[in-house]
């Protein structure tokens, strides 16, 4: 299985999947979570996709270092993976806290982007979202990832599919399943330490063809949060799922999927390469 090396000397594992001429779609994962959590959005993109997942710094395979990381430079290692795979542009789909790096990797690297998808995320660090991550990064100290991850699971899953869904979270990656405990805290730091003003402020030149998909069950990001990305991205368009929560990617994805891929389908149409850019976000 390939690794990469971060610019700031990070080991990232990486794994590219489906059709070899295929558009490319870059796909980051949310907290703690890692790279086979994506396996249900690989397989539908298999037939007409070249995708490419890899494991955050501090989940998975990749390192999990033991000083303080920020999202800007986890932007970073979604570049280098990029570059480790020969991808000059692909069609960037971010979760959660992966859909949080998308939105810097898009400011940041617009001409590594053919197209955004956010999922489940925001662009704003709420003050009763920074206090629940806090707990649980508490609680991973104190009691384990895996009592965490217990306690976690009722904010990703509606209430109707959370029994019939749990059993499945351990074989796709869920919160927990990362050690040691530092590369989760480390992960929780990186989201609360975010300047979002910065980020927020430069939403609007994003020109690339974005969507913001939300789950209209969803308590960690509630469709609020989507409303305001997609209010902020001048060629976003928004999609609410009906019944999804905050794992809308596992919870209902066959929905999820058939969105995606007509999404993609329409943004390849529209895609014109930039020139080489990088700009200063954070």
């Amino acid at each position: 299985m390939p690794f990469t090396n971060a610019i700031n000397g990070i080991r990232l594992h990486y794994e590219v999947t489906g059709r070899r001429n295929g558009a490319p779609v870059l796909l980051i994962q949310g907290l703690g979570a890692e790279k086979n959590s994506w396996n249900l959005q690989r397989a539908a993109l298999a037939w007409r996709h070249r995708t490419v997942a890899f494991d955050n710094r501090g989940s998975g395979r990749s390192d999990k270092p033991t000083h303080e990381f920020t999202l800007e430079q986890m932007a970073d290692d979604a570049v280098a993976v990029l570059d480790a795979a020969g991808v000059d542009a692909a069609h960037v789909v971010g979760l959660s806290m992966g859909g949080a790096i998308s939105q810097i990797v898009a400011l940041k690297y617009p001409h590594r982007v053919r197209s955004l998808t956010l999922v489940a995320t925001s662009c704003r660090n709420h003050t009763w979202r920074e206090e629940l991550l806090q707990t649980w990064a508490d609680k991973a100290r104190t009691d384990g990832l895996t009592a965490m991850s217990k306690e976690a699971a009722r904010w990703m899953i509606g209430p109707r599919s959370f029994r019939r869904l749990l059993p499945a979270m351990g074989i796709l990656g869920p919160l927990g399943l990362i050690s040691p405990v530092e590369g989760f805290t480390g992960q929780v730091k990186a989201i609360v330490s975010t300047d979002d003003n910065d980020v927020q402020a430069m939403l609007g030149t994003i020109s690339c063809p974005a969507l913001v998909v939300v789950g209209n069950q969803d308590i960690l990001t509630p469709r609020g949060d989507a409303e305001e990305l997609a209010d902020l991205i001048p060629t976003a368009e928004l999609v609410v799922i009906s019944g999804a929560a905050h794992g809308v990617t596992i919870e209902h994805a066959t929905t999820f999927n058939r969105i995606l891929l007509s999404f993609l389908k329409r943004a390849e149409a529209a895609f014109v390469p930039h020139g080489d850019a990088v700009l200063n976000v954070i």
